[in-house]
């Protein structure tokens, strides 16, 4: 199968088009959980045995594990062994580099550790992304209008009468050959997903931003699904991993995906 044939096809099964990222912080586990690298794993254990039901993804970013060193890759090791195996894990690691260090990268993340998809940034152009478009299997989310405040420092400047992410948006149409990229585009600037959705054609779209930061849920469901027409994947990590400080984190969390997929699915039914 596919990278979005699966994508797609867990999101059918959970009827959910929402992703739970797994942006661990070892300071924000409940004492419950224990202490340490245990702790996190628990905590992080919980968190997917009460909402792989009704999720389309999970997303772990690599910043998290790494900052812990080895035993921090073991435990994302582990972690990617706790989601089921029909779910899909997009590593968050937002590599880029010139081709035989990205060749290094990609055999990391798809082999070492299980991912089905990985965020690249694409500044370095095609030759530092290809390793991993190469693997047909697999899915590549490219970069293109980010969720920060900061996206505007570059993404935004015009080049030839259009700004450099519709620029990353139609280039990463023309690398898709496999059927196997995407893009990544910020729930925090949804009127320039209209235009990024166009250029996007059949591609998903990862849409970061809610929750925390404030993006806003209905305009990003609508433009970048092109009104449920087109496939993207909504994430959403501290509102719902921290939704309770609590023992019960685990179902507050539960309960907030159960929200906003009933929120996402009354924009289904409303649809024009």
């Amino acid at each position: 199968m596919g990278a979005l044939n699966k994508l797609l096809t867990a999101g059918e099964k959970s009827k959910s088009i929402l992703c739970v990222g797994l942006d661990i912080d070892p300071g924000r586990i409940p004492p419950s959980c224990g202490e340490g690298l245990k702790g996190m794993f628990q905590f992080a254990a919980r968190i997917i045995d009460a909402t792989a039901d009704i999720v389309a993804a999970y997303k772990p970013n690599m910043g998290f594990f790494e900052a812990l060193g080895p035993d921090g890759l073991s435990l994302l090791k582990l972690i990617r062994a706790r989601i089921p195996a029909d779910i899909p894990v997009i590593l968050d690691g937002k590599r880029g580099d010139i081709g035989n260090t990205a060749e290094f990268y990609a055999k990391a993340a798809f082999d070492i550790y299980g991912a089905d998809w990985v965020t690249v940034n694409p500044y370095m152009g095609q030759d530092s992304l290809q390793p991993f478009l190469d693997r047909a299997d697999r899915g590549t989310f490219v970069l293109c209008l980010t969720s920060n405040p900061g996206a505007r420092d570059f993404q935004w400047l015009e080049a030839d009468g259009a700004p450099l992410y519709l620029h990353v948006a139609r280039k990463a149409a023309s690398w898709n050959r496999h059927g196997n990229c995407g893009l990544v585009v910020g729930a925090t600037f949804p009127e320039q997903m209209v235009a990024i959705r166009e250029a996007a054609g059949e591609m998903p779209l990862l849409i970061p931003g809610i929750g925390a930061q404030g993006g806003d849920l209905e305009k990003a469901v609508r433009n970048g699904t092109a009104e449920f027409n087109r496939p993207a994947i909504i994430n959403v990590s501290r509102a719902v991993l921290y939704a309770s400080g609590g023992d019960d984190f685990d179902q507050a969390a539960r309960a907030t995906v159960e929200k906003l997929n009933g929120r996402i699915n009354d924009l289904r039914r409303a649809r024009p």
